[in-house]
């Protein structure tokens, strides 16, 4: 018996807010809302992977221990770059020595950008 992964949690302050980011960073479609047995409304975006952003209390403290990488469809990584930085996300790290970009979205959950695919 394997297991498989359904869907990235992602823990948010503004699961609305963040979910609005990464829809428009992926391209994915309308989000899906949900409540849980507590009343919180989970923000699902049925892109590839599976996004669902959570509502949490807390701030983001420290580094994420898992991260998204993405590569542009179409265009250059620095095109997608500026893109992304458009749309409320801030570079990280750009270093030439490597051969993606960290970026932060919104609530500062890293992620990196590589070269297209």
């Amino acid at each position: 018996m394997t297991a498989h992964v359904i869907a990235v949690a992602v823990d948010c302050e503004d699961a609305e807010t963040l979910a609005m980011f990464w829809r428009e960073a992926l391209g994915a479609p309308p989000p899906r809302r949900w409540r849980d047995a507590d009343g919180l409304t989970y923000v699902q975006l049925d892109s590839q992977p599976v996004l669902v952003f959570q509502p949490v209390p807390e701030r983001k403290a420290v580094k994420n221990r898992l991260h998204l990488d993405i590569a542009p469809a179409s265009g250059s990584q620095a095109d997608e770059v500026e893109r992304l930085v458009g749309l409320g996300a801030k570079i990280l790290d750009s270093a030439d020595r490597h051969p993606w970009v960290v970026l932060a979205d919104p609530e500062g959950n890293e992620f990196c950008v590589l070269s297209p695919r």
